[in-house]
């Protein structure tokens, strides 16, 4: 647990909802943290509730201002970077789909632009997403080595980021005496604390803490679903790898959840249900034939990489994850000022269940 004890973080996106989880556990381990976001994006903000701002060193700002952001970082010259900043929303990619474009992945190169600069060491992980592969519809999971693309907007300025990545690495990274890279690819996280627009989870919550049923549009599709805290743990794997293996810079990795967990949005709702009291689904959702934007089918991930160079593989099966995201959404409806402890306690509820099944953890 030492690699980042008193070390220089940077995160970028640390307001959004895997930033603040990400920027929690860090702090749990000793870090110093330098927070860049442009703003604090929902309303409720597990960033507020979490306190963070008072934790860290809080910076406004957005990654597209080139010039500030790479004047930062030389200032600050971080041990790590984590580069979450993005436009994370599929539907608003539909309205905004210059914005998605310049921040997903003009803003990725602005990162890089200001990480080739560093004369000291350090270590830079950028989260993309399991959108950046080319859907092709099948039902095994993709490997790293993939075609990338896209069929909408979010999915392509991921892949562009991707692609940005690989070229900044040959460019600059390949020999570059100090500076490690590497992307990682996750998708479907769900987690307390997640407020996002248009999403299942935080849909689902707010209505049921109002007694309200939620309509669904999709109740047999199937995701492969996955608890937040299993891609940071390997975020944070990775990372402390890195920073002692320089063989590993340039390489991307997905991190998904296991293959049991692939489930209907019906079945993961059933078991969210658990704590609130229903008696029938008929009295906990509603179903719907709109579409509000085209929705991918099944995507799902190889993580046989991941298992092989970092001895990396999820803890969580169906029931855990759920358990762990719908008691902390009950609670927060309950008591918001408990929320602080209880964070900090799954936190360390998942670090002492990752050790009792045996899974390695470098950091």
């Amino acid at each position: 647990m030492s690699t980042f004890k008193g070390k220089k973080i940077l995160i970028t996106g640390h307001t959004g909802f895997k930033g603040s989880w990400l920027t929690q556990w860090l702090l749990l381990n000793g870090a110093e943290i330098f927070g860049i976001s442009d703003q604090i994006p929902t309303d409720p903000s597990l960033f507020e509730i979490l306190k963070l701002e008072k934790k860290i060193n809080h910076i406004l700002m957005d990654i597209r201002d080139k010039e500030n952001l790479i004047n930062f970082i030389q200032e600050i010259s971080p041990d790590f970077v984590f580069h979450l900043a993005a436009q994370p929303i599929v539907s608003l990619s539909y309205e905004n789909p210059l914005e998605t474009f310049e921040v997903n992945a003009v803003g990725t190169a602005n990162v890089l632009e200001g990480l080739r600069h560093l004369s000291n060491p350090c270590v830079g992980i950028f989260i993309t997403s399991d959108k950046c592969y080319h859907n092709e519809e099948w039902v095994w999971g993709y490997r790293e080595t993939d075609k990338l693309g896209g069929k909408d907007i979010y999915s392509a300025s991921k892949a562009a980021a991707e692609i940005i990545f690989q070229a900044y690495f040959h460019s600059y990274f390949e020999k570059h005496p100090n500076v490690r890279i590497a992307s990682v690819r996750a998708g479907n996280v769900i987690g307390g604390g997640d407020w996002a627009l248009n999403r299942l989870v935080p849909d689902c919550m707010q209505s049921w803490s109002r007694g309200i049923k939620v309509e669904i549009r999709n109740p047999e599709s199937t995701r492969p679903w996955q608890h937040v805290l299993e891609p940071l743990s390997g975020y944070l794997q990775l990372a402390a790898k890195l920073s002692k293996e320089k063989t590993l810079s340039g390489e991307s990795y997905n991190f998904g959840p296991r293959s049991e967990n692939n489930a209907s949005v019906l079945s993961l709702l059933e078991k969210l249900s658990h704590y609130w009291n229903f008696q029938s689904n008929e009295k906990m959702v509603s179903f719907t034939q709109d579409k509000f934007f085209p929705e991918a089918g099944l995507l799902k991930l190889n993580c046989d990489k991941a298992l092989a160079h970092l001895n990396w593989s999820p803890v969580f099966n169906l029931d855990e994850l759920a358990r762990f995201t719908s008691e902390w959404y009950f609670l927060y409806y309950q008591n918001e000022s408990e929320m602080e402890k209880f964070t900090i306690n799954q936190i360390k509820a998942y670090e002492e269940l990752r050790n009792l099944n045996n899974k390695s953890c470098l950091f």
